[in-house]
């Protein structure tokens, strides 16, 4: 009978780990379809990029009213950001830029780290490429996952400030966090090493967390924080989660000063 048992136990505790490093794309990544299309109105341009693999990767282009200033957005594991189109007025009067993940809404492909990773610095290549975008003034935005991969864009490429949003030091330290018991350093293929790209990134940073998130806790946020060489803001968002801060009017006002803070930085 304890002969069994173990047998049972041992074979369990080979098989978890082993089903999740096969389908570990499905708990990291949630593509959504596109809900709706967004209206057609003055300054809003449907895009599509092309991945360096030849992967096509739609989005919008939403003209600001200020100056050459652009947020190049990029969403959580679980948001298709065609919703942010009727909030662009939100981000301080410049231009919004929004693409897909591959596999979300109508971009192609399918997700995962290095793609992401390749696919920012081609959107970042876009943008620099366009007339109306001046190439000193961009911002990456990143939230929760997306945080990630703008903390890349900007070891990466020239930004002129970051807002990242519910960040995390690794997506390894915080499934360490949730799965105490399984060997994650070893499963976990998507990393997302935000912690040692933000130590040679000095740009100024928006830290936006919520106090009472349990999917990536502050603490996670702050390891990032305190790493990061440029100048930094912190800014907690009270009685929010990680699905909600967004619902918070404190949530844009930080934002817009941000941006404002930066575009009046840069006039100087």
């Amino acid at each position: 009978m304890l002969g069994s048992l173990a047998k049972i136990f041992l074979g369990v505790a080979i098989a978890v780990p082993v089903l999740l490093w096969l389908f570990q794309e499905r708990m990291i990544f949630f593509p959504q379809a596109l809900q709706a299309r967004p209206a057609p109105r003055a300054g809003l341009e449907e895009i599509v990029i092309a991945a360096a693999d030849g992967a096509k990767l739609r989005g919008w282009f939403i003209r600001g009213s200020g100056p050459a200033a652009v947020v190049i957005y990029f969403g959580g594991n679980a948001e298709e950001v065609s919703w942010l189109t009727d909030f662009s007025g939100r981000f301080g009067g410049g231009s919004l830029l929004l693409v897909n993940y591959r596999g979300y809404g109508e971009s192609e492909g399918a997700p995962g780290e290095r793609a992401l990773l390749d696919d920012a610095v081609a959107v970042y290549e876009y943008a620099v490429r366009r007339a109306d975008v001046d190439p000193e003034r961009i911002v990456a935005m990143g939230r929760s996952l997306g945080s990630g991969v703008a903390v890349h864009l900007a070891a990466e490429r020239r930004v002129r400030a970051v807002v990242l949003v519910s960040p995390y030091d690794s997506l390894v330290s915080v499934a360490k966090r949730h799965y105490p018991f399984l060997p994650v350093s070893l499963m976990l293929r998507h990393r997302f090493d935000s912690l040692a790209r933000a130590q040679r990134i000095e740009v100024p940073l928006l830290c936006l967390v919520a106090t009472e998130d349990r999917v990536i806790p502050i603490s996670h946020s702050r390891a990032l924080f305190d790493a990061w060489r440029g100048p930094k803001t912190w800014r907690e968002i009270p009685r929010s989660d990680h699905d909600t801060l967004s619902g918070d009017p404190d949530y844009w006002t930080a934002i817009a000063e941000f941006l404002g803070a930066q575009r009046q930085a840069r006039a100087r």
